[in-house]
């Protein structure tokens, strides 16, 4: 990588099953099914050399076809977006690969930008993902908001769905969400998939979580950057007021 310019591919893991919103990849927003929003806005990113969808369920991979996007199958048995990822990533010819959620139809491709950039200029971060400021106290006890906190290099410390730091609910100075999109080097990725699930990975079920349990850091770069995540049905129509009066991102 010192002598070229390293290859980043980003990865958009797609399944149709979801407790809270089965299909919610393929749920139309403003005439469009959410992945391709999500695939569309991914494309724009200045640091990506390509983006693939990677799904389970041919229905997503006829959908992606459609709009004549990158997609391919993958194993109906992963239980992370992460190792969902991995079995792409073998195939891939890249050195970076970036997790991109299929249910951020909001996603700034700056925000892309943003995650990778730390990998570029340290060879010793295997790992980087987002986080925002909260300025919405509400968000703080919303466990759907998962929150972090980090040390003063930057580095993740813990995410939890529950409030952290503890604060009084009326305020929310001091804290931060996390915005769920992940830069992993290659070689970093393929080896987190084969870690065993954690302890605390399978309490908050929150799979970055394995990686602090097995002692390696995660990097965090804060960005000013928003988006809407669409866990339930409601979300679609913040989503679609957002878009109408062009505030996304």
């Amino acid at each position: 990588m010192a002598n070229r310019k390293p290859l980043i591919m980003g990865v958009i893991p797609a399944r149709y099953k979801s407790k809270r919103f089965p299909g919610k990849v393929l749920a139309d927003i403003s005439g469009k099914p959410m992945i391709q929003h999500v695939y569309e806005r991914s494309k724009k990113s200045k640091l990506l050399n390509d983006v693939i969808v990677a799904t389970d369920d041919t229905r997503i991979k006829r959908a992606v076809e459609k709009f004549n996007g990158n997609v391919v199958m993958t194993s109906k048995k992963h239980k992370s977006g992460s190792d969902r990822i991995a079995e792409v990533a073998k195939k891939l010819n890249a050195d970076i690969i970036v997790n991109i959620q299929g249910d951020e139809p909001l996603i700034n491709p700056k925000m892309i930008d943003q995650v990778v950039t730390p990998l570029l200029h340290d060879s010793n971060i295997y790992m980087s993902t987002l986080i925002r400021k909260i300025t919405d106290p509400k968000d703080i006890k919303n466990p759907n908001i998962v929150k972090v906190v980090v040390d003063k290099n930057n580095f993740a410390l813990y995410f939890s769905r529950s409030m952290i730091p503890y604060q009084d609910v009326s305020e929310s100075s001091g804290a931060y969400k996390h915005i769920g999109i992940y830069a992993y080097r290659k070689d970093f990725l393929l080896k987190f998939s084969k870690m065993k699930q954690s302890k605390l990975e399978k309490i908050e079920k929150l799979e970055q979580l394995r990686v602090l349990e097995n002692g390696y850091k995660i990097k965090v770069v804060e960005t000013n950057y928003n988006t809407i995540s669409v866990d339930t049905p409601k979300d679609i129509k913040k989503v679609e007021r957002t878009i109408k009066i062009g505030k996304s991102g």
